[in-house]
Formats: structure tokens, sequence, C-alpha cells
């Protein structure tokens, strides 16, 4: 089997840096994340300028920008997990000129299920460990298993962030879901089965709409 070169979506809370990371390991991938992108080549020079200027000033990071840091990403890797870009049309499109992808998997999650995997983040104040009232509490309700320090929840952990992050995302990438499942590549997760059985169905995807060598 070839290397594949995969795109996974999903909304925020969905599971997606999770089972990219699975897959990486899995299939002996890179995986492409925007943020590690830009990250790696803040000083490539294009046309609009450097990563670092728009990053150092606090602006947003323009679609051509992005485009060539992604691009030389791809060109670097045999395989990939492209994960977090394209977040919209535009970007689809400069996607589909520079590479050919085997299979675009969409993590499927009810809204209702995001907002309680967003919100029952919590993290120790002392050592920083994350844990989850739900799906991962600690022994102790409000206590870090691993150094006793109090558990709090992040700004960005709370119901409104929550809600705010999932409509943004619906707003920029509702668009490229659909572009996907019009053009016969998206292929549907039931993102709400525990982890493993998460991966189980990612991994017969990718083996199945990867060509054979």
């Amino acid at each position: 089997m070839s290397d594949p070169r995969v795109l996974i979506l999903g909304a925020p809370g969905a599971g997606k840096g999770t089972q990219a990371d699975r897959l990486t390991a899995a299939f002996d991938l890179e995986h492409i994340t925007t943020g590690d992108a830009l990250r790696a080549n803040k000083d490539m020079e294009t046309e609009y300028g450097t990563p670092r200027e728009f990053m150092d000033a606090g602006e947003l990071v323009p679609d051509p920008v992005v485009n060539e840091i992604v691009e030389a990403a791809i060109d670097e890797a045999d395989g990939f997990v492209l994960d977090g870009y394209p977040r919209n049309e535009s970007q689809v499109e400069y996607l589909e000129d520079i590479t050919e992808l085997d299979v675009v998997l969409y993590l499927d999650v009810a809204e209702s299920e995001l907002i309680d995997r967003l919100t029952g983040r919590r993290v120790c104040s002392e050592c920083g460990r994350s844990y989850h009232v739900k799906y991962d509490p600690p022994t102790e309700e409000g206590v870090c298993d691993e150094c006793g320090g109090e558990l709090y929840q992040r700004d960005d952990d709370t119901e409104e962030t929550a809600r705010e992050r999932i409509r943004v995302y619906e707003e920029n990438t509702a668009a490229v879901v659909e572009h996907f499942r019009e053009t016969g590549d998206l292929v549907e997760i039931d993102g709400e089965q525990d982890p493993e059985g998460v991966f189980e169905d990612i991994e017969a995807a990718v083996e199945a709409h990867t060509d054979a060598e």
C-alpha cells in the first residue's frame, strides 16, 4: 500500500488531534497542522512576507501565506494526515491543485456531545495535568491525582466559549465538508464511539481508499 494522504475534518471537541496522532503512528505518516507548519516555517519568505511578521503583530496569517507553508510541508512528506486545513473554499481549491488526497475523514459528533467534551476539561493549577469530569475524572473531585493541586476550568473551556468555537467552525468550515461530500471523497465516521471504535473505522476507511502498491 502506498503512503496514504489523508485529510481529517471535525468540529472542536470531535477528537481530530487524538485520531490524527493514532493515524500517523499506525501508517508512519507526517501529521501536518497549520499551527505546527507555521511555527516551523516562521521565516519562510513568500510573496506576501513571512509568517513571523503577521504572528508577531498578533494578526491572522493570510491565506496565501498559509497556503505556501502547507504546500511546503506536503512536498516534504511521502504520506500525511492534514489537520486544521483547509478552513474555507479558497483553501480547498488550492489544496486540490497541489495534491491528490486518498481519503477525507469527517468525525461526526452532535453539538451536545461536543459541548460536554469541551466544557468537562479540568486542569491542575500546580502541575498542569488535564482531566475530564466525565471521561477521565480524578480520584477525588477537584484534586489532582499527581500532585494534590487544585483543579480548575480554563476560561476557554466554558460553555459560552465552547458554543462560540463551534459556531465559528460551522460558519467557516461547513462549506469545506459539503464540498468533499459532493465530490464523493468524504467518509463520515461516527465520532461518538469510544476512541478505539472511532480509530477502527478510520483505519478501515484509509485502507479501503489507499491504492495498493
